[in-house]
């Protein structure tokens, strides 16, 4: 481990600013956290299916503002997008192959996901599983792509977008929701929001990479003006409190996103910008960096496989006949809380298995071969020689 810290260390750009890959980091880490956390499976009546402890224990919304982290993954990919866009014109480069280049990372673990769970599909369903059980697990499986999706198209449209303000998408939003909400609408409107509501904070990381975002104040702002915009249209205009989907609640803040949680993605936003002093000082540390380091180059990986290790273990555990606590049972107190909390290690050693099974798809599998992201190569070649 010492060696592999070093190698890493000493791979590093010097230009390289690792209070945003730390920023990414954390945001992964907390999505995978909060799906780990207000996402049961219950098993009953030869059935699998989905129930969100939200819904049961309301008390635990709190979990969906720290753990829903989605504004600062497009907020740190768009400032990666900006500036490494910025860096292939100025050395003559194509959009093509930049596109091409920045995609083909993201894409490449879909493929294998894709074969895996088809297989896996299949075998449930001539071992005699039920086609709601397959769709569940499918469904929750395959769910992270929809953000890849996004994320796809905001990054092909950088070059259009990188000079957009915020204001412009907010706005969007903002109408949106005045238009379903107030005006009785149609539902399907809504879906305008999953392009201009995740524009609000890349246009943010756009702008940070054109030098924009620099003062503490403008993070001030966005933390606050973000949180109290929130609160108020949580407390008097009738959204829901958690910032993630609820099975069964009329009004989902995420699926679409609505204008409350655009908001307060504006606060996380501000509150990643007032981290990135904290972050860059812990990062002084070998070790750390070492580690943020890993975790950004399995980034894709993790957040592909996560939910797929939390059912392998759910599966696993239904072999021994009975229902586990936290594991299969309905989350309807303190005590399926705490149970699951026991069982989060247990993830995380299955995603380490997925992780070891399928990283080479997301790192490239030849040796010495190049990543696509700035600044990764080097630090892919120490990997894999340590």
């Amino acid at each position: 481990m010492r060696e592999l810290i070093r190698r890493i260390a000493a791979a590093t750009p010097a230009d390289r600013d690792r209070g945003v890959d730390a920023l990414r980091a954390l945001a992964i880490l907390g999505v995978m956290l909060g799906h780990w956390l207000v996402t049961a499976l219950v098993a009953d009546s030869g059935t699998v299916r989905v129930v969100s402890p939200l819904h049961q224990l309301p008390y635990l919304t709190p979990v969906s503002w720290l753990l829903q982290t989605l504004a600062v993954f497009f907020l740190v990919g768009g400032q990666m997008a900006a500036t490494s866009h910025a860096a292939t014109r100025a050395r003559g480069g194509t959009y093509r192959r930049w596109l091409g280049a920045r995609t083909a990372r993201l894409f490449r673990p879909v493929v294998a996901m894709l074969a895996v769970w088809s297989v896996v599909a299949g075998a449930l369903l001539v071992a005699g599983a039920g086609l709601d059980t397959v769709w569940t697990l499918g469904k929750l499986a395959l769910s992270p792509l929809w953000f890849l999706l996004v994320f796809a198209a905001l990054t092909a449209a950088t070059p259009l977008v990188a000079r957009l303000h915020p204001l412009w998408p907010l706005a969007v939003v903002l109408h949106i929701d005045l238009i379903r909400f107030g005006l009785g609408g149609p539902a399907w409107l809504g879906w305008t929001n999953v392009a201009a509501g995740w524009l609000v904070p890349y246009c943010l990381g756009a702008a940070w990479a054109r030098g924009g975002l620099r003062g503490r104040a403008t993070a001030w702002v966005l933390l606050l003006g973000g949180a109290a915009t929130t609160a108020g249209l949580v407390l008097w205009a009738g959204y829901p409190a958690a910032m993630v989907g609820v099975p069964g609640a009329g009004i989902s803040n995420l699926n679409p996103p609505t204008l409350a949680a655009v908001t307060f993605g504006l606060a996380q936003c501000g509150a990643a910008l007032l981290l990135l002093g904290p972050l860059r000082r812990l990062l002084q540390r070998p070790a750390v960096r070492a580690a943020v380091a890993l975790l950004n180059l399995s980034a894709m990986t993790l957040f592909l496989w996560h939910q797929t290790a939390m059912m392998a273990v759910t599966a696993v555990g239904l072999l021994t006949g009975g229902f586990l606590p936290g594991l299969h049972t309905l989350p309807d107190g303190a005590g399926w809380v705490l149970a699951r909390l026991v069982w989060l290690p247990v993830f995380a050693l299955a995603l380490m298995v997925c992780w070891a099974a399928f990283r080479t798809y997301e790192q490239g599998r030849r040796r010495g071969a190049t990543v696509v992201r700035a600044g990764r190569p080097a630090e892919a070649r120490a990997v894999r020689r340590a």
